[in-house]
This record gives C-alpha cells, structure tokens and sequence, in this order.
C-alpha cells in the first residue's frame, strides 16, 4: 500500500516514521527547507517507545508531487488553519481508489475534503498523541500514548479498510479499526471543545477551574453545551463515554490543558473557527433558540486573541 504522509512534524512525522520503520511504502509530502533538512541529518525521533533515526527518507515537495504518481492512502494530519493548502498540495496524489485519513480536530475537515474529492475517498479518523516538533527538526514524542481510530463513515468493514487496519497493525502505536467513527469524532469533539474552551478561558488547568468558585459548574454546564449540539446533530455521546470525559474535566488538582491554551501563551496560531466556530454554528442551524451562551463567550475570548495577535505580527512586521 503506497502511503503519503502530508508533513513530517510531531503527529504525521510520527505516523510516519514508525510506518517506515516497518517497511511500509512510505513517502512524506514536505515544503523544500524541511525536504532538505530530512535529507541532510534524516528524521529524528525520541519516544519512550524507542527512538528512531531514519536517514534520507523519501520525500516529495508539491511541484513534484504529480510525477510520483497516486498513492493508496493518505495520512492528513495538519493543523486546521493549513488545511486549504494542505488540499491542494496533495491534489495531485490523489487517484480513484485512493483512501484520504484525515486525523484533525472536529468535523469541518470532512466537508472540504469531501467537496474536492468525493465522500467516498475520505475515512473517518482520529488520534491522540502527546509530541512536539523540537527547533532541530527532531520528532520528541512525550508518552507511550499514541493511537490512532479510523473508519469507514457509514461503520460497514470495506476491503479497504481492512487493509488499512493490517497495515497498522503491529507497530509502536495503537490503532484501532472503528465501526462508529462518526460517533467517536463527535465524542471527541464534544470533550476538545468543553476542555479547550474553559481552559483559554480561564487561562488555567481543569484543577485550577474546579478548585475556584463556580468552577466546577461552568465547566459542566459548557460540557453540557456541547453535548446539546452533538445530540443535536444525531451523535449524542454514550453514557459511559460522557461519564468519564465530566471526571476529567471535573478531577480537582489536575493540571490537565487543551494544547490551544498552550499555543496561546506561546502566541502561536490557534483552531478557534474549527473547534468552537464551526460547533456553535452547527448548534445555532439544529437548535437556534439554545443560544450556547458559554461556547459563544469562549469564541468571542479566541478571536479577540487572534485579532490582537494579527495586529502585534502586523506592528512587527512593519
């Protein structure tokens, strides 16, 4: 199975190099000074699960991506703001019976996806992992966790799919074939949301909220929030699922974050219109007169963010 990875940082870098640790056919799709840098020291990773060094790994820059002809599956795991060129970067590969997984946050992803490329090329999918693309270039992968879900979206077990499963089958990570991926991306989604949300707002860890005065309710209440719109949509969380996401959200003295807070003290880009955006506006099309008070508060906290970090880059580049 001829694989592209779009990107070599932390999450797709990751995939990928333990994929090509055992033997896949593995390509990554890299812009020039990263294809230069992987060709000149190769990808470097640090994991508790065994560090890897895979010198000149096969890479492909855009302008070439054409001449490498189509490829079988797709690994998609960019950062929400890169997807549009993300799109268009890896057109090319893209043939008619190529599978796209895309891993991102939330669910817009799979509207633009589908509309370039057909529902039927584009999985389900989804992954957690704790890893950083260090300055040097070098993957550094923080904790054995490091899964990755996948699915057909209509639950069936495709040919395909199981051919995916088997390729992921026996490396250091843990995949799992998934027959309610839909499901699961919106469990995931609802519990990102209520996280990321009261943590940039709070400009605190889930301990430091829970511990405060009225804490612990706000954050129910927006998990509530969002729940409403997931149930909304016809994907309301199971029972146990929404158990265990309140005890993590609700665990006093936790120092548990949404890396969106992280990105914002290191004044970095954030996913504010896929996460919490794209959510409030499917809520207020299902559910018009909920209102989702708290969601509408944590995103006008977010674009405030992104509005003045627009206006000091701007005062610093001029």
């Amino acid at each position: 199975m001829r694989t592209l990875i779009v990107g070599a940082g932390a999450t797709g870098g990751y995939y990928g190099a333990r994929l090509a640790e055992s033997g896949a056919d593995v390509t990554f799709l890299v812009r020039p000074a990263r294809a230069a840098k992987l060709a000149a020291d190769g990808l470097n990773l640090r994991s508790p699960l065994g560090d890897l060094h895979i010198p000149n790994p096969p890479t492909v820059t855009a302008d070439r991506l054409a001449e490498a002809g189509r490829f079988d599956l797709i690994l998609l795991s960019c950062k929400a703001y890169d997807l549009d060129s993300a799109i268009a970067d890896l057109a090319p590969a893209v043939g008619a019976e190529t599978a796209i997984l895309p891993v991102l946050n939330g669910l817009a992803h799979l509207d633009a996806l589908d509309a370039r490329f057909g529902a039927e090329r584009v999985l389900g999918g989804s992954c957690a992992i704790a890893a950083t693309l260090a300055p040097d270039g070098t993957i550094r992968h923080m904790s054995e966790l490091c899964s990755i879900t996948y699915g057909e979206r209509d639950g069936s077990r495709s040919a395909r799919i199981e051919a995916v499963d088997a390729l992921m089958r026996g490396l250091k990570f843990q995949p799992r074939l998934s027959e309610a991926i839909l499901l699961e991306m919106w469990e995931k989604w609802v519990f990102l949301a209520t996280l990321a949300g009261a943590t940039t707002l709070m400009r605190a860890a889930v301990g430091d909220i829970v511990g405060a005065p009225g804490g612990k309710e706000l954050m129910v209440a927006l998990h509530a929030e969002c729940t409403a719109i997931a149930a909304a949509s016809g994907y309301a969380p199971r029972d146990i699922v929404a158990e265990r996401a309140r005890a993590q959200l609700t665990a006093a003295g936790s120092t548990f974050t949404a890396s969106m807070l992280r990105d914002i003290e290191n004044g970095g880009r954030i996913e504010a219109d896929h996460v919490i955006g794209d959510l409030i506006a499917r809520g207020r099309r299902l559910a018009p007169v909920a209102g989702f008070p708290l969601l509408t508060l944590v995103y006008t906290g977010l674009k405030a963010y992104e509005g003045r970090r627009a206006r000091e880059t701007a005062g610093v580049a001029s």
